[in-house]
């Protein structure tokens, strides 16, 4: 469902740190904030941790300047940054996917989050209704998950989820594919962004 699809990497301090289990004594499997399991080889660092040593059921990490000895199956729950007064938590739905009430302009609007989309994506029965006038905006070919479609360069002024209020955002007008709104990364790049098992937490950046 994705429209531009954008990869995205660096190193983030996990909240949440998980042993999933061991390959010998060579690598150990790790999951971070309930996200997908990534197998990281003996003194290998990633998201901030390092492999140190690895046992059958256990392994030794080093997560924030600080030696921890995890057994199979069992967590690490550091100290998460201060939470700002605007934030907004997700529940993921029954597929897993986060949806989020918000405002466009001051006229509701229900996003589905998609961290693949590169901007802020408004299908055009949507974009009418907020009384936008799109067809007078640039026009651009994006890749979506069915194929090349036409596109509207659009500025919205005010984005907003929950507490969160952002100006400024870049935007799409789409006349086909998808029918539902995309919090893409115009938004999501301006917040910081938590997950952990089925929730989502978005915060401010100051």
């Amino acid at each position: 469902m994705g429209v531009l699809l954008l990869a995205m990497c660096g190193a983030a301090s996990a909240a949440d740190i998980a042993l999933v289990g061991t390959i010998g004594r060579s690598a150990a499997v790790l999951a971070l904030d309930g996200g997908d399991p990534k197998t990281v080889k003996l003194n290998q660092t990633w998201q901030g941790v390092t492999v140190l040593e690895v046992e059958h059921d256990s392994a030794t990490i080093e997560v924030d300047g600080q030696k921890r000895v995890l057994q199979r199956g069992a967590h690490y729950r550091g100290t998460p940054p201060p939470m700002s007064n605007e934030a907004v938590v997700l529940p993921a739905d029954g597929g897993g996917h986060f949806f989020a009430s918000g405002q466009v302009n001051g006229v509701p609007v229900r996003f589905l989050v998609d961290t693949g989309a590169s901007m802020v994506v408004l299908p055009a029965g949507d974009a009418q209704r907020l009384g936008i006038d799109y067809l007078h905006a640039p026009k651009t070919r994006v890749q979506t998950a069915g194929g090349p479609i036409v596109a509207y360069l659009i500025t919205l002024d005010r984005v907003k989820v929950g507490a969160i209020e952002l100006n400024g955002i870049d935007g799409l007008v789409t006349e086909t594919g998808s029918n539902v709104p995309l919090l893409g990364m115009s938004f999501l790049n301006r917040v910081e962004m938590r997950r952990n098992g089925d929730q989502m937490t978005l915060i401010k950046r100051f």
